[in-house]
């Protein structure tokens, strides 16, 4: 159960993730900036695809909160966890992106690891930040991701995320969608 639980709860930080790859192109988020001489983020990082894939794994999210109420929590609580884990998971994909450019890796070089569990690191992240400040702001009662994922879903998750990755990543680019097939 903790496997399918962990899956269900993640859900709008993988979709998050993905469709940012498919809906990107177009305007860089850095604008093609440099600083200290390498791109900021690089131009795989775009408007188009940070906004769609906080727009579709919010989608995604709330429709999973239609069908199953319980998961994120009641109104409004579910709208902002919902939300940050998507955001969370974009963020920490730029996160990844810029540290990347920092150490001289070019786009689509690969990083083990790191470009695997940026996005699920980064929705962990903002998520358990957004939920502290719920649970402090009076909105919640208490912090929901301590609430709903455990030691042993993010175990399973950042283990199972890579092999997961690589196989959606492989598809990916057998279909011509990604450069690389990592």
């Amino acid at each position: 159960m903790i496997p399918l639980t962990a899956l269900w709860l993640i859900l709008p930080a993988y979709i998050a993730n993905a469709s940012a790859v498919l809906m990107g192109g177009g305007t860089p988020i850095d604008f093609g900036k440099k600083w200290r001489g390498k791109p900021v983020f690089g131009p795989g990082k775009t408007w188009k695809g940070f906004i769609g894939g906080m727009v579709l794994g919010s989608a995604v999210g709330y429709l999973q909160a239609l069908l199953s109420p319980e998961s994120f929590g009641g109104y409004p609580v579910l709208l902002l966890t919902v939300f940050s884990l998507s955001l969370g998971a974009l963020a920490g994909d730029l996160f990844e992106s810029f540290i990347k450019r920092r150490l001289g890796k070019n786009r689509g070089e690969k990083w083990l690891l790191a470009d695997q569990l940026d996005f699920l690191a980064g929705a962990c992240c903002v998520c358990f930040l957004g939920s502290e400040a719920m649970k402090r702001g009076g909105i919640s009662p208490g912090n929901w991701f301590l609430e709903a994922f455990s030691v042993w879903h993010l175990m399973f998750l950042f283990i199972f995320t890579p092999f997961l990755h690589y196989f959606i990543n492989y598809v990916s680019y057998k279909l011509g969608i990604k450069e690389v097939p990592w």
